[in-house]
């Protein structure tokens, strides 16, 4: 059929059949772990309305450190799945690496629930140096160890994951092909799928931050541990925040390479790499490595040299790899004989949300405009536009693709246009109470607003009533797309 994504011919039907069990099992784990995560966003509104006035706020923050590790940590897991599904028409990645890296996911969350939810481990994604180490009453020793482990062990088991997809494009391509190097000096031979240059790219950043991460983890093991070692501040937050920069970044690189491989079987038009797709994704490679300095403008000690090129990055990184993407998507969709499905739509939206994410957040990385933006609503604001309205959109549009692909039932029509309006109106709806909050100076990681900006909790209860929308539509849409995908555990073709 036109729309599969179909696992290689040279591998035998049971081969088939395990990748597809594999690659539900690992949608489903994402599809039910996004609306308990959703909830505790909507938890956070709701403390921020002041209609839990009772509450502890330390369980606010808790509860921000788990819904912000939880929500990159379940759609980069899940990115990876679906892009190791999709490599599998080229190369030949490990399926126990796959099922290990889902193990350890499962293990490293168990710890961060027990950690949050237990221990009230409350530091944020960020978990800011020294702030784990200074829990002043408020959760115990334990919780800062648990935290550091499930930290190690979701490392370890996605670093061994991006080394064998590699591994995998390697044995079949060089690194030189895979890059898409010839392309650039004029040559299309060999022949590079996008999904192999995107993939790459993405993988290669990906690994510079998880050696941040273990850089990180290992200096604070050091002076946790009682040794008498001390850190420098500057350093630990540079390295928390280029490996939380790449990382989301690389999430949603990974998201469109799905829509680079998956929205051609609705145009009936190819997608191929070019000589310009080839120089912009190279360029994202050596981008996506500075960008994250606009994170840091606030730090007055940092050499003004990082702070200059962080802005230089960020507006240049927009272009090749957005920029390209987004009209491209839009030349293959003009005049196309598309077929509108709950999955092409869904990752047709999904770059729009990329578009306006990215507009936001390069008016964010602004020197001049940061200075009063970054402790505001604004920050999350464009956080939650590309990612929520942009790589989620994407993968769930994945996920409807394959329930589709493994069920082969007709779609509900009237059904796709109700998850669709649900998700538009719920999604935009929930994030323009934070962009007008940021407009207004409303602050972030607040739990409680002050007499001076109770506005911020006006916004919250308004923002409640677009979440509650955009649950109807997840919960719609997830017995659509999970009851599609059970079939892949009951045949084996």
């Amino acid at each position: 059929m036109a729309n599969q994504v179909v696992v290689s011919p040279a591998w035998s039907g049971v081969e088939q059949y395990r990748w597809r069990r594999l690659t539900a099992t690992w949608m489903l784990v994402m599809l039910c772990l996004f609306p308990v995560l959703l909830l505790l966003g909507a938890f956070m509104r709701i403390v921020q309305a002041n209609w839990l006035p009772t509450l502890l706020p330390e369980w606010f923050y808790a509860v921000m450190t788990l819904h912000g590790l939880g929500m990159v940590g379940t759609w980069f897991v899940g990115a990876m799945a679906a892009v190791s599904y999709v490599l599998t028409q080229y190369v030949r990645p490990s399926r126990a690496i796959s099922w290990g890296a889902m193990g350890a996911t499962l293990l490293g969350v168990a710890l961060l629930l027990v950690t949050t939810l237990v221990g009230r481990f409350g530091v944020g994604w960020y978990f800011l140096y020294p702030l784990p180490f200074y829990p002043a009453g408020v959760w115990p020793t334990w919780a800062t160890w648990a935290f550091l482990v499930s930290l190690a062990i979701l490392g370890v088991g996605w670093t061994v994951w991006a080394l064998d997809l590699l591994r995998a494009i390697a044995r079949t391509y060089s690194l030189r092909a895979a890059l898409a190097w010839p392309y650039i000096w004029g040559r299309a031979e060999p022949e590079v799928p996008p999904a192999i240059l995107i993939t790459t790219v993405s993988l290669i950043s990906a690994l510079a931050g998880f050696l941040a991460a273990v850089i990180l983890l290992v200096l604070s093991v050091l002076e946790w541990a009682g040794t008498g070692f001390t850190n420098d501040a500057l350093l630990m937050k540079n390295l928390i925040f280029f490996f939380g920069h790449v990382l989301v970044n690389i999430t949603m690189y990974l998201g469109v390479v799905l829509v680079y491989d998956v929205l051609p079987r609705y145009s009936a038009r190819p997608w191929k790499t070019t000589r310009m797709v080839a120089i912009a994704w190279n360029t994202v490679l050596f981008l996506v490595l500075f960008a994250y300095f606009h994170h840091l403008y606030m730090d007055f000690v940092q050499p003004q040299w990082m702070q200059v090129l962080g802005q230089v990055a960020s507006y240049f990184i927009s272009v090749p790899a957005a920029v390209v993407t987004i009209f491209s998507t839009l030349v293959l969709v003009y005049r196309a004989s598309m077929r509108w499905t709950l999955s092409s739509i869904l990752m047709y939206l999904g770059v729009m949300g990329w578009a306006i994410g990215g507009v936001a957040a390069v008016i964010d990385s602004t020197i001049a405009v940061n200075l009063r933006f970054h402790n505001t609503l604004w920050v999350p604001a464009h956080f939650h536009t590309y990612y929520l309205m942009g790589v989620v959109l994407m993968l769930l549009g994945f996920a409807a693709h394959f329930g589709q692909e493994v069920s082969r039932q007709p779609e509900n029509g009237r059904l796709t246009k109700i998850i669709t309006a649900l998700f538009v109106i719920g999604g935009y709806g929930f994030l323009l109470m934070f962009y007008l909050g940021g407009a207004h100076s409303v602050p972030r990681r607040y739990a409680v607003y002050p007499q001076e900006v109770l506005q911020g909790a006006d916004y919250a209860r308004i923002a409640l009533g677009f979440i509650a929308l955009l649950f109807l539509g997840v919960m719609l849409y997830l017995w659509e797309t999970g009851r599609r995908c059970l079939p892949a555990f009951r045949t084996s073709e």
